[in-house]
This record gives C-alpha cells, structure tokens and sequence, in this order.
C-alpha cells in the first residue's frame, strides 16, 4: 500500500476535486464513494474501483481491514495520515476509507417502454441531494429496478447523493438528462402522476397492480407541464386539514408502497394478519 502524506500529491488533489467539485466529477467521469457501508455495497455489485484511500489508524479497524482484504488483485491503494484524510473526507467524522470509482453512464432503452411489467420512476427536477438519494434507497427497497432523472436533477452519483443512497445506486438503472416527456410519447401504459390534493383521486382508491411509469416532481415547481401531460392518472395523497403536500421523498414512499401493498394483497389474499 502506498503511503502519502502531502496533500499536493496529485492522487490527493484529485480525490479532493472529486468530493467538492461537481465540475471535476464531470471532466474525470469520476466519483468518491465514503465510508464502510457504501465500499461494501460496491464490492457486493462487483463495481470495479479505480483507488482506495485510507486513513492510517482506518487500517487497524475490523471492518475496513475486511474490505481491504476483499479488494480485487492490483486494485489501487493508499494511506494516508488521519489528518490529511480528514481535509479530504466529505464528512465531518469519517471512519477513514473513500475509493474513486468511475460514473456509470445509463442511457434509457426503448426496451423498458416495450411491454416490461415493472414500474418506472421519473423524477423531475428533484434538485435536493437528501431528497433524491432516500428516494432511490425507496425505490430499490420496493423491488423497482429503473429510475430516469430528468434536466435539473442533483447529479445522482455526487457524494451526497450516494450516501443517501446507502448503497441503493448499485441497485438500480439509473438514467440521468433524459427527456421523459418526449421518451413516454409511445407507451400505452399507466402513467401516474402526484398532485395537491383537490387535484386527483385518491391514491387508495386507485388499481395500483398492473406496472406503471411513476412521476414525481421537484420540491419547488413539481411536475413540468410537458411531462404531466403525460399522465393517464393523476393521484393525491390524504392528509389531515391545513396540510398541501408531503416532501417529495415522503410522497415516494407512500406511493410506491401502496402499490407494493396491492400488490402482495393480489397475490396472496385479502388476509390481514
């Protein structure tokens, strides 16, 4: 393992960037995973990671001495010392490992549009990293396995975003800059989209079961007129007097899971237990 200690060597300007500069993420095709968990959810995924930082006294930790153990022959490696990891970290109290990985690159297929039976999730112009990292980590907990992004979304592969994620990235097809409006012109299934409450039907009064393209707009602005347009059904969530709307991660999740509900209820019986 190789052991830095100036903060000018390049390898550690270059992960510097990486955690603060959303432009270098972009001109590097690069990203910094941080922490135990989220290097154990890439190993798990087999995503192959170009270097790994660690904090001198991180090595002597059981966990991350057992992540270093699992690392792939000729994987990159450096340690560096506690306080020249700690100006790099992009938390406050790090555990004291972060690994540079590059930015997966998902384009949307007309395959999904094409008769898939599981849902899809549109987010649109969700621009919160906290909010679109628990979204995904909703979206991958209930089994759906796409996720389109629109413009004006927080990049889903910054760090913030990843590590509200808490590993649900490598679980999912994520498609980012994609023109929803225009890519759901062909399909013929249910659309949904949210709504303030005098605007739709309930959303426990809906026929969740069969697959749908979900649309879930921004925190500010919500869904944009073009991509609404869209929407074969528009859906309101109840909620007690004086109450407009529910943060955009809240509505994901009560959505997604009711659908979910549905779902096993049709499988297996109006039973309740």
């Amino acid at each position: 393992m190789l052991e830095i200690t100036s903060r000018d060597n390049p390898r550690i300007k270059l992960l510097a960037a990486l955690v603060d500069d959303a432009r270098a993420r972009r001109e590097h095709g690069q990203t910094v995973l941080d922490g135990i968990h989220l290097l154990d959810c890439a190993l798990n995924a087999h995503v192959p990671l170009l270097e790994v930082c660690v904090s001198a006294s991180a090595r002597a930790h059981p966990e991350v001495a057992a992540l270093l153990a699992r690392l792939p022959a000729g994987t990159a490696t450096m340690t560096v010392p506690d306080a020249l990891f700690a100006r790099i970290s992009p938390v406050d109290t790090p555990v004291g490992i972060l690994a540079r990985m590059t930015t997966p690159s998902v384009l949307p297929t007309s395959g999904w549009i094409s008769g898939n039976d599981t849902s899809l999730v549109v987010l649109d112009a969700v621009q919160d990293p906290g909010n679109l990292g628990t979204i995904l980590r909703t979206v991958a907990a209930v089994g759906i396995g796409t996720v389109w992004l629109t413009p004006g979304c927080a990049r889903a592969w910054s760090p913030r975003v990843l590590r509200a994620g808490m590993g649900a990235h490598f679980r999912l097809e994520i498609a980012e800059q994609v023109d929803a409006a225009e890519r759901l012109l062909s399909h013929t299934g249910k659309v949904i989209a949210t709504a303030l409450m005098t605007e739709g039907k309930d959303i426990y009064a809906l026929d969740l079961i069969p697959p749908a393209v979900w649309l879930f707009g921004g925190e500010g602005q919500g869904i944009s007129p073009m991509l609404r347009a869209r929407a074969t059904d528009t859906v309101t969530i109840p909620m007690a007097s004086g109450i407009e709307s529910l943060n955009v991660g809240a509505a994901v999740a009560v959505c997604l899971f009711e659908q979910q509900r549905q779902r096993r209820l049709a499988v297996f019986g109006r039973v309740f237990i």
